[in-house]
């Protein structure tokens, strides 16, 4: 399948060292991006669908990096079916999995925490919800496991590990077994903050340096955040990604954005919801935290857009998250909202708001066009203008 975007506005290419690319249009075929720039009249005639952005922004998918995924599109912890597919008319084209730890008894032996990984990770492997990537499968790093256990998941499809919830005596223990997981290629994630569940317990600095994970989760808090003068010893003493998210505090939040743009190092700034969790499930999480940044912490929009899609591709070493030639075809088009006070989306961003989701495409697939159910109407209207194919890429559909 062929898709254009034409008539595009401006385009956000997610990442950070380059934010904006010249070009009003985005070519790609059989899911992946062909062309980014003006496209040749020839090109955009020989495309199964062409949709009319109309003046509105062209971003990268959004990735949120926090999920708490089970199986299939539920979450036991909020009862509610559907809440992925509802997460893609919030622009979020990506969800990646915080390890299954809300699964109705969990198991938490060495045997059972391998099945759960690998059937996580399987079961998503073809299972998309409204059309978003899920990865899925991450495992909880329990006493017990031995390098063997890491070398058989590795083979099985498992990629990630997550430590926080696990029956050590202390967080110094993880240590050992994220090494080992970072030998065999694997990305590792650490709990932050105060306890979050029965039987976990606080991580702060201290720990955190001596595990030294790819990525420490909710660095912010999830939800209650590690004393101030550990954020500094996280961005000054370590390489760790430092992933914020809108289920913790936004006061720290900020405050890590902050430290990390004084130190030149926005590039290890990674946005994520931490839901669904007691704090619930949020279509427009990815979106409103970006606002924060943009609004109170004064960040760029393209930057904090970037921190929500080719940082996270970056640490997590997805093909996704940056427009580019060769790149996953996941697109979103947003725009001010109607009836607002700015005329486009990054200024409604700078102000505080939300914008609109005009339509979301993933492997160059329109998942709908013309309004997301989630945010209210864009400014300008985004349609198809030609289509070969017989389906109705409407909202209502989806």
């Amino acid at each position: 399948m062929r898709t254009a975007i034409v008539n595009i506005g401006q385009i956000l290419t997610g990442d950070m060292t380059m934010p904006f690319i010249d070009g009003d249009t985005i070519i790609s075929a059989d899911g992946r991006i062909e062309s980014v720039g003006t496209g040749e009249a020839d090109s955009v005639r020989g495309c199964d669908v062409v949709i009319d952005a109309n003046g509105t922004i062209a971003i990268p998918g959004l990735i949120d990096s926090h999920v708490h995924v089970t199986f299939g599109d539920y979450t036991p912890r909020q009862k509610t079916v559907g809440f992925l597919e509802s997460y893609v008319h919030g622009g979020v084209t990506t969800a990646i999995s915080a390890s299954e730890v809300h699964v109705p008894g969990r198991p938490k032996d060495v045997t059972g925490i391998k099945a759960l990984a690998v059937a996580a990770s399987k079961c998503f492997q073809t299972y998309r919800p409204g059309g978003m990537r899920v990865h899925a499968g991450s495992l909880i790093l329990e006493p017990g496991l031995v390098d063997a256990d890491f070398a058989e998941l590795t083979a099985a499809g498992v990629w990630m590990v997550k430590a926080g919830f696990g029956a050590f005596q202390t967080p110094y223990d993880y240590a050992p077994l994220v090494k080992l997981a970072r030998e065999h290629g694997m990305v590792s994630m650490v709990h932050t903050g105060g306890s979050s569940i029965p039987g976990s317990s606080g991580i702060w600095a201290d720990h955190l340096l001596k595990i030294r994970p790819d990525i420490s989760y909710h660095v912010n808090g999830g939800p209650i955040a590690m004393p101030d003068e550990d954020f500094t010893r996280l961005v000054n003493e370590s390489e760790m990604a430092l992933q914020v998210c809108t289920a913790g505090n936004l006061r720290t939040t900020l405050l890590v954005s902050d430290l990390l743009a004084a130190a030149g190092r926005l590039d290890r700034l990674l946005i994520a919801t931490d839901t669904p969790t007691g704090s619930g499930i949020m279509p427009l999480g990815m979106l409103y935290t970006i606002s924060h940044l943009t609004s109170l912490g004064n960040l760029p929009p393209e930057i904090a857009i970037a921190a929500a899609t080719g940082n996270n591709a970056i640490a997590y070493r997805l093909n996704n998250g940056i427009i580019a030639s060769g790149r996953d075809a996941d697109i979103v088009l947003i725009d001010s909202c109607m009836g607002g006070s700015k005329s486009d989306a990054l200024s409604s961003l700078r102000n505080g708001d939300v914008p609109a989701i005009g339509a979301v495409i993933t492997d160059g697939v329109p998942r709908f066009v013309g309004r997301s159910r989630n945010t209210p109407e864009t400014m300008r209207r985004v349609s198809v203008a030609r289509s070969n194919i017989v389906q109705d890429f409407s909202a209502t559909s989806h």
